[in-house]
Parts: C-alpha cells; sequence; structure tokens
C-alpha cells in the first residue's frame, strides 16, 4: 500500500518538532550540573505544555490527524520532565511561583477548557473551537522569536539568534505547512505558516547581521532562555 504524502509530512514534521521540544535540553543539563534554576524562568515551559495538550486534543478529535496528536504527546511528556527537573531545582519562591502557574495553566485551564469543548459540543465545531485554541497558544508563542529579532536589529547583531534554532524554525514550519495544505487544515497551516515566515525572516536577518564569533559566544546563546524557547510553536 501506497504511503500518502500526508503521511509523509507528517513524520516528517514530526520528526523536527521533536527536535524542537528537545531543542532546551542543554538547559536543563546545566540547571542539574549546577543544581540551580539561576536566571532561567519557567514561563515558557509552561506555555509549551499548555499549547501541546491543546494540539493532542485536536489531533485526537479531527479525522485523519493523528501525526497531529503524536509528536505533541511526546513534547507533552518532554516539558512534563523538563517542568519536574525545573521545580526540584528551585529556590523556594520560583518553586511555589511555578507550581501556581503549573496548577492553574497546565492542570485546571486545559483540563477545563477541553472538558467543556467536548462535552458541550460536537462535530464539526468541536473541532473548530479546538483548532481555535491552538492556533491562539501557537501564535502567542512567536512573541519570544520576534523579540530575538528585534534584538538582532537594535544590536545589528545575531549573537543572540544563533543560525541552528532559526533554521529549524524554518525547516518545522515549512513542513508543517506543506502538510497543512495537503490535508487542507487551516488550524495548522495558520501558526506553521506564520512559522515558516519567521524562519525566513530570521535566516533574511542572520546572513545581513553575520559577524564571525567565538565557539564560547555560540554555546552562550544556545543556553539562553529566551532563544532555546524560540522554537515553541508545534506541531
Amino acid at each position: 500500500m501506497a504511503i500518502s504524502s500526508i503521511t509523509i509530512f507528517g513524520v516528517l514534521g514530526n520528526i523536527m518538532s521533536g527536535l524542537v521540544y528537545l531543542s532546551p535540553a542543554n538547559v536543563f543539563v546545566r540547571i542539574a550540573k549546577r543544581r540551580s534554576t539561576e536566571e532561567f524562568e519557567s514561563i515558557p515551559y509552561v506555555s509549551k505544555l499548555l499549547n501541546a495538550y491543546f494540539w493532542v486534543y485536536y489531533g485526537f478529535i479531527k479525522p485523519n490527524s493523528v501525526l497531529v496528536a503524536t509528536v505533541n504527546v511526546f513534547g507533552a511528556a518532554v516539558e512534563i520532565v523538563f517542568l519536574t527537573i525545573f521545580l526540584f531545582f528551585a529556590p523556594p519562591r520560583m518553586k511555589i511561583r511555578t507550581a501556581i502557574l503549573v496548577v492553574v495553566l497546565d492542570v485546571a485551564f486545559p483540563g477545563a477548557t477541553i472538558l467543556l469543548t467536548h462535552f458541550l459540543l460536537d462535530g464539526e465545531t468541536r473541532i473548530d473551537v479546538a483548532g481555535i485554541w491552538c492556533v491562539i497558544f501557537s501564535m502567542i508563542a512567536y512573541a519570544s522569536p520576534l523579540s530575538a529579532m528585534k534584538t538582532v536589529v537594535a544590536l545589528k547583531s545575531v549573537e543572540y539568534m544563533p543560525f541552528l534554532l532559526s533554521f529549524i524554525l524554518f525547516l518545522n514550519g515549512g513542513v508543517w505547512t506543506l502538510y497543512a495544505i495537503l490535508a487542507k487544515d487551516l488550524f495548522v497551516g495558520i501558526p506553521n505558516g506564520s512559522g515558516f515566515l519567521l524562519g525566513t525572516a530570521q535566516l533574511i536577518l542572520y546572513f545581513i547581521y553575520w559577524k564571525p564569533k567565538s565557539s564560547k559566544q555560540a554555546s552562550d546563546g544556545l543556553e539562553d532562555p529566551q532563544i532555546s524557547e524560540a522554537l515553541i510553536s508545534n506541531p
């Protein structure tokens, strides 16, 4: 049986988005080694977990969209591990604040919203409402890479916008945009089409403002919490 183009791009999208979800891993290796969360914030990971929940729900209720769900199940598991590490090593005040955010934004809000959507709505209306939630949270996530682009223009330097992460954003958005076109899925297409355009803009800025820099600077840039979460939007 021939594999459809939709499946091929969905699998490629799973691979790319899996890399996106794993991109902050070096941050948590650093946290574990130093036994401190230092200047890192928990908000990006709380937000990414919230986003993953809604994409998982959307992928399961929309026919033939299981590949949208699978990568976000993986992503949710990764974010839960990251948040667990963060909570373990965070100072008391940060630990309390993060715990409150997790309970409110990653348990109460998505739980209540998904239950109400599932039991009060049905058919296409349920799918559309779930898709709208996905688009909203994915588009909000682009505040981070937009901020990185603003910094590049202001400083005329790409030190805080590593090429690899910009390139992955470009590829991830492009693959899922092609998937969305083939599957005729507007809700996947809107945020990932935006991500593709944003990734393209970041690459253009990179080549305009690129200057040789030391490997130490590049390493430091990859560990910056804002940069590590620049690729927050999935599937």
